[in-house]
């Protein structure tokens, strides 16, 4: 619980996360607004008003990196694993911390974004009425909380806030979607990539544009089910966290 408190004072004792966290907020729950006050309803539905999901994401894994490639940074790592031996549970305990965080900031994000169009536009069709709906609402906040595992993973296997921030960033933006361009096993691939299997996870079953089915506008055939492809999902993030871990352990501070 000690380890808990520090990385918790460790994480708001900076601007940065508050910084990433207000302007994940505007994000996801600004484009809610927008959307709902512009587009006709007829186009209002429940994937629109969760449209700023993903660029809410990318602010929620540039924070989630931050909090621990700033430790080796300025140094501070060296003092926290002098004061903690076991290097592993202090690494344990930032994940624990962050991934926490940024999970209850999306699922209460998600959830305010859900809201805010039936408020604006009550004639819409922005309600969740199946589970598949429900799962896309709710689901947001554990992705998230697994998405921000990985960007601390990444931030400790490359240690510098520069180069963990791009990987993130043109993994999640370019990779996965250009993937899905090569001949004959593009699809196949796009399919086993991370955050394309936490979409899934997220959208199947719910009406997405250009897609049939809840899935994207890519022609993917997925070979595992919505709660699969969050199991796939948590199994990257966590084989991530213990290839960081095992590194770090090794290597100088």
């Amino acid at each position: 619980m000690t380890l808990l408190a520090v990385e918790r004072i460790k994480l708001f004792s900076t601007r940065s996360p508050w910084w990433c966290l207000g302007l994940a907020a505007v994000t996801m729950v600004g484009f809610a607004a927008l959307i709902a006050g512009l587009a006709p309803t007829a186009e209002l539905n429940l994937y629109t008003s969760l449209f700023g999901r993903n660029l809410s994401l990318m602010v929620l894994l540039v924070m989630a990196a931050i909090a621990i490639t700033n430790e080796y940074r300025f140094g501070t790592i060296r003092a926290t694993f002098t004061a903690v031996p076991n290097r592993t549970a202090a690494l344990l305990a930032k994940v624990v911390v962050v991934a926490l965080v940024v999970g209850i900031v999306g699922e209460v994000l998600a959830l305010s974004a859900y809201g805010i169009p039936q408020l604006i536009e009550p004639n819409a069709d922005v309600v969740a009425n199946t589970s598949d709906e429900w799962r896309f609402v709710l689901g947001i906040g554990p992705m998230f909380a697994l998405s921000a595992v990985i960007a601390i993973a990444v931030g400790i296997l490359v240690r510098q806030t520069a180069a963990a921030i791009t990987i993130l960033l043109v993994w999640t933006l370019l990779v996965e979607n250009l993937v899905g361009l090569i001949p004959r096993v593009g699809d196949d691939i796009r399919s086993w990539m991370p955050w394309v299997a936490a979409d899934h996870f997220l959208t199947a079953g719910v009406g997405v544009p250009g897609g049939e089915g809840g899935e994207s506008a890519f022609t993917v055939e997925f070979p595992y089910g919505p709660w699969g492809g969050l199991a796939y999902f948590a199994g990257v993030a966590v084989a991530l966290l213990v290839v960081a871990l095992v590194v770090a352990e090794r290597r100088d501070a």
